[in-house]
């Protein structure tokens, strides 16, 4: 399939020809549902911790005689059932995370750039390169209409574009190792410099 390539300023740049095997696939939301799944629980710290009652801070002695009293034989405040007491069960510090094959990673990546392409939300720029301005890169991706977009570049992100694009709201700037599902879906915008689609098609055949 064959793509209009654009300079940041709008203008046309020529055009690039996208392999069909990584952009011309029939999304499906199972693999991408997997592959989301597989990152965020990866990315969760899992260092929710409650105190046992073995570990709550009070007296170990028996707090009251076992006979006579008329209420419940208990051994010390640290129970459960009481106030402050040692949780049951609780949660405890664990890794959140699963395994998920390399070749579905892969496929669950070539499925999400098939997505952003089916849907026109796919937008190739002849490089991300900019003086280290703020506010002059702004000016173009206003007119350029990106409000909540990804820019992926190639091996190395051009670090006076890194430093311009750092302040600018709803734009994120990876290079294309660190290309993932998740971060692809959750912007509007899939903007790939050429040399960000050769390291891609490198990376995913």
């Amino acid at each position: 399939m064959k793509l209009d390539v654009i300079n940041l300023d709008g203008g046309k740049a020529g055009d690039i020809e996208l392999d069909a095997d990584l952009f011309g696939l029939e999304p499906r939301a199972d693999i991408l549902h997997r592959v989301v799944r597989w990152q965020r629980n990866n990315a969760q710290q899992g260092t929710h911790k409650v105190k046992t009652r073995s570990e709550t801070s009070y007296s170990t002695k028996k707090i009251y005689r076992q006979k006579g009293t008329g209420g419940a034989r208990h051994g010390d405040r640290n129970a459960p059932i009481f106030r402050k007491g040692g949780i049951y069960k609780g949660p405890v510090p664990r890794s959140h995370g699963h395994e998920l094959t390399k070749k579905f990673r892969k496929l669950g990546l070539r499925h999400a750039l098939s997505a952003k392409a089916k849907a026109g939300e796919l937008v190739v720029i002849e490089a991300a390169e900019a003086g280290g301005k703020t506010s002059a890169l702004a000016k173009q991706v206003a007119k350029l209409g990106w409000k909540r977009a990804l820019i992926i570049d190639g091996a190395t992100v051009n670090e006076g574009f890194l430093k311009a694009a750092r302040n600018i709201a709803g734009l994120d700037v990876l290079p294309s190792m660190g290309a993932n599902v998740y971060d692809i879906l959750k912007r509007d915008t899939l903007v790939l410099t050429k040399a960000g689609v050769e390291a891609l098609e490198a990376r995913l055949k």
